[in-house]
């Protein structure tokens, strides 16, 4: 082959690789319009990843206003976030057992992300200042609400798993093809959630609160002991807690302690029982209970910190919160708290003298 022929074919190669090379820019930068393909997908598996090989579709947009105990509310600024990715295997409580919906690949962005530049303005600053005790709760167009806790955002092994998804893809299963029902509209994502009942579409508002009951707090108190805790239902008294049932079954979770403000604590690992299995004899996990229920641990010295129902009862990566039991612990018992999907040890909260729980 001479030399003007090679340079006709090295010419025609280089126009077919720019060629692909537009199209996949042109297929990118599609308008990002409700229900528009904006990826080309892996259908030959070219790559490893699992979570590429489907469609990828556009969700319906909303506008999205923070409200609450913030110094600057106003509309939420999305343009130079960065999207994140989590995969969800979508199931909803029914009466006849729990429903698969279907599994997804959502992309969005993160809680973490959309609440970073807004300042905290806590309404019980004077009282408690630490910011544990916050939650936040999310309404759609249609009137729905849940509560999601600081700690499930700033707080998790995990961090970006909870996002507004603008994006969508189905994970298809190889053998049956099955494609699960695409969902049309802009959605929060949960998910570290088992029964997705928080995924709730079209959020509109975001508004951030701090738990709205009072609490002596005494600063320094030492030594902080509590020989038992009450746990009350929508502040109604159920019982007194002095000694959990060995029935309930001990846990042991290896852990490397860690604390926000005094960095390594321990590298032993915790024992104790399920809070959940403890909790569940007190409540009926439902779905309004998913959405909107919140747990409040506090200790004897007004210390205290929030979490929701469904981070305790409702978890997919088996990171449970362990009620401990150590009354021979003169400082810090008898009972406390150690939340393992927490990558900080501020919530794990000593000498619990209370536990509320809120069904609404």
């Amino acid at each position: 082959m001479n030399s003007k022929k090679i340079q006709v074919v090295l010419i025609a190669g280089l126009m077919i690789l720019v060629g692909i090379s537009c199209d996949n820019r042109k297929s990118a930068g599609k308008k990002d319009l409700p229900g528009t393909e904006v990826s080309i997908p892996d259908t030959s598996d070219r790559t490893n990843n699992f979570y590429d090989n489907a469609e990828t579709y556009m969700l319906t947009p909303v506008n999205l206003t923070l409200a609450g105990e913030i110094a600057n509310p106003g509309m939420v600024n999305t343009e130079e976030l960065p999207l994140h990715s989590v995969i969800v295997k979508e199931t909803l409580l029914s009466d006849n057992g729990d429903t698969f919906v279907g599994a997804y690949r959502y992309d969005g962005y993160s809680l973490f992300d959309i609440l970073n530049l807004f300042k905290i303005a806590k309404v019980n600053e004077p009282e408690f200042p630490p910011i544990i005790d916050l939650f936040i709760e999310v309404e759609n167009s249609n009137g729905d609400l849940v509560r999601i806790s600081w700690g499930e955002i700033y707080y998790p092994n995990h961090l970006h798993e909870i996002i507004i998804a603008t994006r969508v893809t189905r994970i298809v299963p190889s053998k049956t093809k099955d494609l699960w029902p695409l969902p049309k509209e802009c959605k929060l994502v949960c998910a570290a959630d088992l029964i997705t009942e928080r995924n709730i579409s079209s959020p509109v508002k975001i508004t951030i609160k701090s738990y709205p009951k009072s609490l002596v707090t005494v600063k320094g108190m030492s030594p902080v002991f509590s020989p038992d805790f009450k746990i009350f239902v929508d502040d109604q008294l159920f019982t007194t807690i002095y000694q959990i049932s060995p029935e309930f079954g001990i846990q042991t979770y290896n852990t490397i302690f860690y604390g926000r403000g005094r960095g390594i604590h321990s590298t032993q690992p915790f024992q104790g029982f399920l809070l959940k299995e403890i909790i569940k004899r007190y409540s009926s996990v439902n779905r309004d209970f998913l959405q909107k229920g919140l747990i409040l641990i506090a200790a004897k010295d007004g210390g205290r910190g929030v979490f929701t129902a469904s981070e305790v009862m409702n978890r997919n990566d088996q990171a449970e919160l362990l009620l401990v039991h150590k009354p021979d612990e003169t400082d810090g018992g008898a009972f406390r708290l150690f939340p393992a999907g927490d990558f900080f040890s501020d919530r794990a909260i000593k000498a619990i003298e209370s536990i509320y729980i809120s069904t609404d």
